[in-house]
């Protein structure tokens, strides 16, 4: 897909990387398929970038706004572990 991430660039280029990282996950979720586990890691990294809740909140509202992808709807598979596919 053709779309800009939201992202702060205040951000390091690593954590730029860790939240790109997720949202390739997310992508990857719906387009193709991921594992549980793989999808986490990249889940958690990208928690240690943000620093509240209300931060992740706005990301996850603005990625979802260009991208129509829900990181939560992925997260709340991930949960149940095993293979993603939305």
């Amino acid at each position: 897909m053709m779309y800009d991430y939201p992202l702060d660039y205040d951000w390091s280029t690593e954590e730029i990387l860790i939240v790109i990282n997720l949202y390739n996950a997310v992508e990857k979720a719906y387009e193709e398929g991921i594992e549980a586990n793989q999808f986490m890691d990249a889940y958690n990294a990208y928690r240690k970038v943000l620093n509240s809740k209300a931060e992740e909140k706005k990301f996850e509202r603005e990625f979802k706004e260009v991208s129509s992808y829900s990181i939560f709807a992925v997260y709340k598979q991930a949960m149940k572990g095993g293979f993603i596919k939305l």
